[in-house]
């Protein structure tokens, strides 16, 4: 087993700085990534595969999981999926494939964002503290939305049936405070998309029908989160 790093910046950073999991099975990208994110204000632990990854999440706590696809064992996919399964935590994904399917793929998985290799290094920092960002946006307390016995808390950024808590995606959290944000308001598909790497139509879409899986009773028949055609979503509210 890859024994994980200690965390770098421990005693130089400020105790609230975001601490990434850094997973390739690449030591020069492992490296090269932990120094600029560790310069950039990140606390980095890194990982050289699933195993050691896993590993060190029994002894530390992550905001964030940078994971490259391809890995000898169990891929970056495959531990998307898993961790996803279990925990709340944003994922962003590196690869060097760039058919557009292996991005829908990895929305599919529950992963929060995409990037592919080769990246610009400044890029990437920026999908980053968005993605953390998304996770802490201030709200105002008490504030929500209901759709039928689905209730989203725009401040807290959670979802829930009755006293029961819907697990949700860093994404998808962001799409619902942007609903939230105008109700009854058609919002097209390139404000949705904002300005990360989800930034296609057919991504979008995907997003959506994940989304409605969560909050419909039956989701091919949409009664809250709907389509305007031509234009992009709505979301009507209780």
């Amino acid at each position: 087993m890859g024994n994980p790093m200690r965390p770098i910046g421990d005693e130089t950073l400020p105790d609230d700085a975001p601490h990434v999991l850094v997973i390739d099975d690449d030591q020069r990208i492992r490296d090269l990534l932990a120094r600029y994110l560790y310069e950039n204000g990140f606390r980095v632990t890194t990982s050289k595969d699933a195993e050691a990854a896993k590993a060190a999440m029994r002894g530390l706590s992550f905001d964030l999981v940078l994971v490259d696809w391809m890995m000898p064992g169990q891929s970056g996919l495959d531990l998307a999926r898993e961790l996803k399964a279990t925990k709340d935590i944003p994922i962003c994904m590196l690869t060097a494939q760039s058919d557009p399917d292996h991005r829908i793929t990895g929305l599919e998985a529950g992963v929060d964002d995409y990037i592919p290799k080769p990246f610009e290094p400044r890029e990437l920092l920026l999908r980053l503290r968005n993605i953390i960002r998304r996770g802490h946006a201030p709200g105002v307390p008490g504030d929500e939305v209901r759709m039928g016995a689905y209730v989203f808390h725009v401040g807290r950024g959670e979802l829930k049936r009755d006293d029961e808590s819907i697990k949700i995606t860093e994404r998808e959290r962001e799409l619902l405070r942007q609903f939230a944000s105008r109700p009854g308001v058609p919002i097209p598909r390139h404000e949705l998309s904002n300005d990360d790497s989800t930034g296609n139509e057919r991504a979008i879409d995907v997003q959506i029908n994940r989304l409605r899986r969560k909050i419909e009773n039956d989701p091919s028949n949409p009664v809250y989160l709907q389509t305007v055609r031509g234009k992009g979503y709505i979301l009507y509210t209780d």
